[in-house]
């Protein structure tokens, strides 16, 4: 999720589409939350490492 987040802020900002900005940097937020929660040995979603 990390790196489809920072391709779509690539493309928003390339392409200066606004929406794909907004959602790359939710969906780059929300991956960095996971891996903090993977990292600290809490299970995601049922596994205990997310990548």
């Amino acid at each position: 999720m990390i790196i489809l987040g920072i391709v779509l802020l690539i493309i928003g900002f390339v392409a200066k589409i606004a929406i794909l900005w907004t959602i790359g940097i939710v969906v780059l937020v929300i991956g960095l939350i996971l891996m903090a929660l993977g990292a600290a040995g809490r299970e995601v979603g049922g596994r205990r490492h997310y990548f």
